[in-house]
């Protein structure tokens, strides 16, 4: 299992919910009861009419490579020992302007580093996984 790496307070009230979901393996984004749109990351008041009327929508996870880069030293500790890694940028399908960041892995519980980097395409069709990392479970993404 990796450790040491910055992870997300998942008590936060209002990301609370969509990290629920990632424990239950479920990929939740933030739903306005007002207009219906979404929004992520996840916020106590929707961007686009202000409501503070908020629920949740289940996406399938299926998703494509929006973009991606290759950190290299100097990083922190936990990240420098895995260098070079990929973090990408993924495009929900049922979604298309919800964008998340994650790594891209070979397998569901995959290091962040087994991929070469220069065999990712941006377009290619990835899914979301939820391996757990230091008791959060992260999404993370892997090949269709």
């Amino acid at each position: 299992m990796e450790s040491g790496f910055l992870l997300p307070d998942v008590d936060d009230e209002n990301a609370a919910p969509f990290w629920a979901g990632c424990a239950r393996g479920e990929l939740l984004v933030q739903e306005c009861g007002s207009c219906g749109r979404l929004a992520h990351p996840p916020r106590p008041m929707c961007p686009h009419c202000n409501s503070l009327d908020r629920g949740w929508r289940a996406m399938s996870g299926l998703a494509t490579v929006w973009s991606f880069v290759v950190p290299h030293p100097p990083l922190l500790p936990a990240y420098s020992a895995l260098a070079p890694y990929n973090v990408i940028v993924v495009a929900l399908d049922d979604a298309p302007t919800i964008r998340f960041v994650g790594n891209l892995l070979a397998s569901p519980d995959g290091a962040i580093n087994e991929i070469d980097p220069a065999t990712i395409r941006i377009g290619e069709p990835v899914r979301v996984v939820f391996p757990l990392v230091d008791d959060v479970h992260l999404p993370r993404w892997v090949r269709v």
